[in-house]
């Protein structure tokens, strides 16, 4: 079966290998029969507010490995929405001219933010996919800069013609499924905690299996654990298609 993965980081600096350990992920990948990949970069390797030049290093070090893997790996330029429009938009526009396809947002800010919208307008106007990092928190001190599932219905409500991937089924749970089942702009990634009995089944039940892709968040996730939430599922072998290859190339309009 094809697989695309949506959600990786290949380069993580705890990891202290750059290049090497990238390449021995995109292997391992590869041994999983994955033939394709999104790369998000090491989105947390100066804490959760970065500089211009971090956020450009972030990228640098993304385009690289795209450079080293071409035709494997598809790039997701990174942001610090805080920065500003003038520097958003300038990164924007370098990581398009590279081939990036996507926008990628953590925990610098809350997605329903007023920052947000020089990030959003940059995706409409390039043609790109945001994916947004999102998780269901308990901690509501956090949520000045963690995104909610409720958050990112917010978001996709404001820009309804940007498609946005809402990370992290496990982590946003049946809660964040509910959230933004009326957004039609939002896909949700497999990526997350541990797998949950009958989690993905749940989403395709309610969001549509158009509307659910395969993610693993590897390295910090394993291949073959992310794989068997979709292979081990219900799901038949059509839909599991739609989850682990189909959904994800027509999203990423991949050749």
């Amino acid at each position: 079966m094809r697989i695309i993965d949506v959600h990786t980081h290949p380069i993580l600096r705890e990891d202290q290998r750059g290049p090497a350990g990238a390449a021995q992920l995109i292997r391992r990948a590869r041994a999983h029969g994955i033939e394709h990949l999104v790369a998000l970069g090491d989105v947390l390797a100066f804490s959760r507010m970065q500089t211009a030049e971090q956020v450009q290093l972030i990228n640098d070090e993304t385009a690289a490995v795209m450079r080293a893997h071409p035709h494997f790996v598809t790039g997701f330029c990174y942001l610090n929405p805080l920065l500003g429009p003038s520097v958003v938009e300038a990164e924007v526009a370098r990581c398009v001219a590279r081939g990036f396809r996507g926008l990628k947002l953590e925990i610098a800010n809350n997605a329903r933010d007023a920052c947000m919208a020089p990030v959003m307008r940059a995706a409409e106007q390039h043609g790109l996919v945001v994916l947004q990092h999102a998780w269901s928190m308990t901690n509501i001190h956090q949520r000045r800069f963690h995104t909610d599932p409720e958050d990112v219905a917010t978001l996709a409500q404001r820009f309804p013609r940007v498609p946005i991937i809402m990370a992290h089924l496990t982590g946003c749970g049946v809660r964040g499924i509910l959230a933004v089942k009326g957004c039609l702009n939002v896909v949700v990634d497999t990526s997350g905690a541990a797998p949950e009995a009958g989690l993905v089944e749940f989403a395709v039940e309610q969001l549509g299996a158009r509307r659910v892709l395969y993610g693993s968040d590897a390295p910090v996730r394993d291949f073959g654990v992310a794989l068997a939430r979709i292979t081990g599922s219900r799901l038949d072998a059509r839909t599991q298609r739609m989850l682990l290859h189909d959904n994800a190339s027509a999203l990423l309009r991949l050749p």
